[in-house]
């Protein structure tokens, strides 16, 4: 736990005495106790049935992590703490690859643990948790990290890079290095403690604590206080030049290129500004910026996209020069998809869609080129106009199916309702459910009863059925 927020070591401590005191108390063992079940081993999303688990509900993880860059392996603690949502006899975490776990703890006391499958652990702790208790799982865990390589969906999880390694956890990476429930639907906050060789920078969600080195090592402290999900968890470990600034509206801006491509004079200051400015400028349209901090990470990494990780994007350089447009859709996801969270995989249109259609807008403001000029080019230039917008297919997640057709309605509803309306949604959508997972469904009855209007037929056709939409 060193590295912890005070508040976040007093509720551990807290639950682990009265956990102790559970475990021993002769009354608690002499009275009749309730039934426990196993928690089930996934969360219920159709297109990833083995990501996250049932039984409890996570509220913080602490990752304590030491990193050697010439052998790529870490040494590591997470800690975590949990409520139980059922009377539970055991339960899972989702852990994959060759990590050796060297000890696994339930409120303080050893638990007996199976690997299972690709990605389970299972955790029977020494006395069952009763529904409504909060617990405390501890595992101590060692190796290289292994990214995931999905042929329909690409690279995730730990990427070892020239000079560290960065993560990137959208969809399935985040087991790749810390036991999680990895569910969008069990959001969490977190502490990230991370020890390098000094010399080496960590960055990561939230906000920085204080910086220590000694004996040739330096240990950075990171905080995520809001709730994120743990596919919008990131690390970026190596040599990066750190620019920090606020936005117009005096949030701080925390942005950073690696230095093996920071080569552009003044780069890491135009990065910076332009980040804060279009986080000024979104948030006018989408209402406050829903976190306590904000910036963007540059980096050498290999993966082929951008990545809305929490507060702090992440831009592969090969994807193209980070240009306005693409800080505008990762920017825009910190609304929609990161502050709101799809509950399913197949929402993610909700995620994509929205951040499209931010792009959108900002090539109307800079470029002065109409929204309903680029619908109508995308309408013209679509060739696929198979699948469904709202239920894609778990392969096709990552498709233009979800992002350009997603945005494509987006703008086929502003004509429906009306500009007043729709910059509505826009704003009091991420509002209502700031921090939360939603869906398909609850997007299209907050719209009907902002509008007042039954929207069944244009949803259905827009979001539900093949083919190309009659305008």
């Amino acid at each position: 736990m060193r590295g912890a927020g005070r508040g976040h070591l007093l509720i551990v401590s807290c639950v682990l005495s009265a956990g102790l005191l559970a475990a021993v108390s002769p009354a608690a063992e002499a009275a009749p106790g309730p039934r426990y079940s196993p928690g089930s081993p996934g969360a219920g999303d159709p297109y990833f049935p083995d990501m996250g688990n049932g039984g409890y509900d996570v509220g913080h993880y602490d990752i304590r992590l030491a990193f050697d860059p010439g052998t790529g392996a870490i040494d590591a603690t997470t800690t975590i703490l949990a409520t139980a949502t059922q009377n539970l006899s055991r339960f899972d975490l989702d852990f994959q690859g060759p990590l050796t776990i060297s000890k696994l703890s339930v409120n303080g006391l050893d638990a007996t643990f199976t690997r299972s499958g690709a990605q389970e652990l299972v955790i029977t702790p020494p006395y069952g948790l009763r529904k409504g208790s909060s617990f405390v799982v501890s595992v101590s865990y060692a190796g290289v990290p292994q990214k995931i390589d999905d042929p329909a969906l690409g690279l995730s999880g730990w990427v070892a890079t020239k000079d560290g390694a960065i993560a990137l956890n959208q969809p399935i990476g985040a087991a790749t290095y810390y036991p999680v429930n990895d569910t969008p639907d069990d959001k969490a906050t977190y502490t990230q403690t991370i020890t390098v060789p000094a010399g080496l920078t960590v960055l990561a969600n939230g906000e920085p604590g204080p910086t220590t080195t000694r004996d040739h090592r330096s240990t950075f402290r990171w905080f995520m206080n809001r709730p994120m999900a743990s596919e919008l968890s990131m690390l970026a470990i190596g040599a990066y030049n750190v620019t920090r600034g606020v936005t117009p509206g005096g949030l701080p801006d925390i942005t950073a290129i690696g230095q093996a491509i920071d080569t552009k004079p003044g780069q890491g200051q135009v990065f910076n500004r332009t980040t804060a400015q279009i986080v000024q400028w979104e948030s006018s349209v989408y209402g406050p910026y829903p976190f306590d901090s904000t910036g963007g990470i540059i980096a050498d990494v290999g993966v082929g996209y951008a990545l809305e990780t929490q507060s702090r994007p992440v831009y592969d350089q090969r994807t193209s020069d980070v240009d306005g447009d693409l800080l505008a859709h990762e920017l825009g996801h910190q609304w929609f998809g990161d502050s709101l969270t799809p509950v399913h995989w197949s929402d993610i249109w909700l995620n994509e869609g929205f951040a499209t259609y931010s792009e959108w807008l900002y090539q109307e403001k800079v470029n002065n080129i109409p929204v309903q000029q680029t619908f109508a080019k995308a309408y013209a230039d679509e060739e696929d106009w198979s699948g469904e917008v709202a239920d894609p297919g778990r392969d096709r997640i990552f498709d233009d199916l979800v992002y350009n057709r997603g945005a494509m309605t987006l703008q086929a509803l502003r004509m429906q309702i009306g500009d007043r309306a729709f910059f509505r949604v826009l704003s009091e959508w991420p509002t209502a459910h700031r921090y939360g997972t939603v869906s398909t469904q609850q997007f299209i009855r907050f719209v009907e009863r902002l509008t007042h209007r039954d929207l069944g037929a244009f949803f259905r056709t827009w979001l539900y059925q093949p083919g190309k939409p009659a305008l």
